[in-house]
């Protein structure tokens, strides 16, 4: 660059125009940059008070120098500044005023070695400020892209790649496990985060985001790249195990062997490229049991039970398809957990019959207990669906009473058993919560049982401003929450804390007229 600044007039202009071609730049920015930094020189040999300017001739390569003297009101640099006045009485025939700009050409310089340093320093500067920001504008629009490049160094695990006009970077836990890149290996990969940063972009490439492995499939397969194929979502564990799910617009294409290809020679490029990563590619499914089923092949599902309100689901598998319905280290239901956003418990047959079973003699134990009655009553009970002392006192009559062996009088009496029962537990839980300090106030509140508020002492949920500081979700939290066991819905939960706070809003309400009252005794003693 030192020779540039001392370059005849045409070398000047053909070492721009070379950086200009090297750097992938306008050599119109070069230019530039070669006048500041010839200014910067010049004023290191004039003064730095000194309002100096450079000119290059785009056609001859030409450097002229000026020193700039700037027409004001009121002068700040002696140097650089001339009164209004003055300068009119000095330049009569120029029409000058505030802001003008008087130019005096200075004699060609030869530039000294550390001027000439500095002018190269400016230079370099320049021409890296204006490279970056290419390379920012380049790629800022890029992310979501697949790339490639060549691996240029590693360092500490992560791998710089050389994507020609650019440098990205693979952090180490963006790669996938146990590959070993090389300088020089050739990359392919995804590039997932574009920053201006001080130091120059940043370009952040990964191989293991499941989008790499969705931008892949759409290499392969046109019929992702034309929108007729969707890919619905894609569970990974990086050099392992993977699980994408598809869904067809055309009901004339199969999805999954339009994924898997001819002999499957689609899914194999994908698996190659990631380094042998075994795929399942699943048919998505609208119908959340249908698609959860589909997601834990290969394992064979024998029945499920869906809790959607908390996106959880049980899956009962046969007993010799348990080690492969969950995998090894539980990676086949990880995935399919991931895969499809539910929860999944896995049962065997055995566990749940068990479980059924247990559940079983707990509810008629309870049944029989509770209404004072024989076994194999509370075992009926429990064998027509109910679970719950107030499914029995509330149900319609009728639907008691068509349980075989039962009729109108014995549903009667269970119905005003159950009553009875239940007002006895919840004078029981009253008892209790008084015992806990829970304010009448809070008992109140549409929308708690007595049982719930026996929970919320228990918690040190007393007065109504302990219950109002809450949020619904410190209520209601599938897995945290302080009455989790009752499943209240959102709407539920605002309902209760907003109960409990509107004695807040009151209080506000009375302050004013009670302020006006306090204020008037002291008006007319004033008076």
């Amino acid at each position: 660059m030192s020779s540039a600044v001392s370059a005849n007039r045409l070398e000047l202009l053909q070492v721009a125009d070379a950086v200009a071609r090297e750097k992938l730049i306008d050599k119109e920015l070069v230019l530039e940059a070669m006048e500041e930094a010839i200014q910067k020189a010049a004023r290191s040999r004039y003064g730095a008070e000194h309002d100096i300017r450079t000119i290059i001739d785009r056609q001859n390569g030409d450097i002229k120098l000026f020193r700039v003297t700037t027409v004001v009101e009121e002068i700040e640099n002696e140097t650089a500044e001339l009164l209004l006045a003055d300068a009119q009485k000095a330049y009569p025939e120029l029409n000058l005023e505030v802001g003008s700009e008087l130019r005096e050409e200075l004699p060609p310089m030869d530039f000294g070695r550390i001027a000439a340093q500095t002018a190269k320093q400016v230079i370099t500067q320049k021409v890296r400020d204006a490279e970056r920001e290419r390379q920012y504008e380049e790629y800022k629009d890029r992310a979501n892209e697949i790339t490639n490049g060549i691996v240029k160094r590693v360092e500490y695990g992560n791998v710089i790649v050389d994507l020609g006009r650019a440098e990205a970077i693979i952090r180490r836990d963006e790669g996938i496990p146990r590959e070993n890149l090389r300088t020089g290996d050739r990359v392919r990969a995804f590039i997932f985060d574009v920053r201006s940063e001080p130091r120059g972009p940043q370009i952040f490439l990964s191989r293991s985001r499941p989008e790499f492995m969705s931008a892949l499939f759409a290499q392969e397969v046109p019929e992702i790249y034309d929108g007729v194929i969707d890919i619905r979502s894609v569970a990974r564990d990086p050099g392992s195990r993977a699980k994408i799910a598809v869904t067809s617009s055309d009901p004339g294409i199969d999805p999954v062997g339009a994924c898997v290809g001819m002999r499957g020679s689609r899914v194999q490029a994908v698996v190659n490229e990631l380094q042998g990563e075994k795929i399942d590619i699943i048919q998505w499914s609208p119908d959340a049991a249908t698609f959860i089923v589909n997601a834990l092949a290969p394992a064979e599902v024998q029945k499920v039970v869906l809790d959607e309100d908390n996106a959880r689901i049980e899956v009962v598998v046969p007993d010799d398809q348990l080690s492969l319905a969950i995998g090894r280290r539980g990676q086949n239901v990880r995935l399919a957990s991931q895969l499809t956003g539910w929860t999944i418990d896995i049962l065997t047959e055995a566990e749940e019959s068990e479980r059924r079973q247990a559940e079983f003699i707990e509810r008629s134990t309870m049944f029989t207990e509770s209404l004072d009655v024989e076994e194999t009553i509370g075992q009926l009970l429990v064998a027509e669906g109910f679970t719950r002392l107030e499914e029995v006192a509330f149900v319609p009559l009728d639907e008691i009473a068509m349980i075989e062996g039962f009729d109108e009088e014995i549903a009667e009496e269970l119905q005003a058993r159950a009553v009875a029962a239940l007002a006895q537990r919840d004078a029981q839980f009253d008892e209790e919560r008084r015992g806990l300090g829970v304010e009448d106030d809070v008992a109140a509140i549409d929308g708690l049982s007595p049982e719930m508020l026996v929970v919320l002492g228990n918690a040190g949920i007393k007065t109504l401003d302990d219950l109002g500081d809450l949020a619904s979700d410190e209520l209601n939290d599938p897995e945290e929450g302080i009455l989790r066991q009752y499943e209240l819905t959102e709407d539920e939960a605002n309902a209760v804390i907003m109960a409990a706070r509107a004695h807040w809003f009151e209080d506000e309400e009375g302050d004013a007229p009670a302020a006006a009252e306090a204020d008037a005794p002291a008006e007319a003693e004033t008076e």
